[in-house]
């Protein structure tokens, strides 16, 4: 039986979650057939009769697992014959910083550049819920956040330098194959990539060009996404 995933979408089942695409590589990186089920922020409530309130969470036979950093880590052990996805012990440690980093420097910089885009690609439901709460959070509108990202976009793309540097000694965060470092990273592009137009890379950047191989990785997993 296919393990479900509970994945974010927006207008025309757009998948942009870049937590969602986190534990779809996973999973294709494990090699395990999973049925994506589309979720709006309205419909979250609502899964596993109230048990989850956030997703990704994942259905596996008689166990649900929340969280994209949970769900690797159960994939990994409860799938320890199939494709690493840490490379051992050590190897986990050391993602868990990747992790961190990706969030208080690759999204927090990413949020700004594109919050008022995801807006406009959620349907009308979610609207609602999704300006309140991060106008909230952040104490502007939208649009105030979002505003003057072409003067911003140079001060993010130089934030990167650590994974540029990094991919300049091997083809993947992994090393010499992709591994869930590789997910993290690619996840936060990815939801740019599904949610806005605005380029947040440059095209001669060596990140794109890593960017670009992740987008084909597990038949093109990636790259068959609807993008904005």
């Amino acid at each position: 039986m296919a393990i479900v995933l509970y994945d974010l979408v927006g207008l025309d089942d757009r998948r942009f979650s870049p937590h969602c695409w986190r534990t779809r590589m996973a999973l294709a990186h494990k090699g395990l057939e999973c049925e994506a089920r589309p979720t709006r922020f309205i419909d979250i409530p609502k899964i596993e009769h109230g048990q989850v309130k956030t997703v990704p969470a994942i259905r596996d036979g008689e166990r649900l697992v929340v969280d994209s950093w949970a769900i690797a880590q159960d994939l990994e052990g409860r799938y320890p014959d199939r494709p690493s996805l840490f490379g051992g012990p050590g190897g986990e440690a050391v993602t868990r910083f990747a992790q961190s980093w990706c969030a208080v420097v690759l999204h927090a910089g990413l949020f700004g550049l594109i919050i008022a885009d995801i807006w406009q690609h959620l349907v009308p439901e979610d609207r609602d819920y999704f300006r309140a709460s991060r106008e909230k959070r952040f104490g502007r509108s939208l649009e105030e956040i979002q505003a003057g990202r072409e003067a911003r976009v140079e001060d993010f793309r130089k934030s990167l330098q650590p994974l540029r540097l990094t991919l300049k000694d091997a083809p993947w965060l992994g090393g010499d194959q992709p591994r869930y470092a590789d997910y993290l990273a690619f996840g936060g592009l990815q939801w740019a990539r599904c949610i806005s137009e605005f380029p947040v890379l440059a095209t001669d950047d060596p990140i794109q060009a890593w960017f670009e191989r992740c987008l084909d990785l597990h038949g093109g997993l990636g790259r068959r996404a609807l993008a904005a």
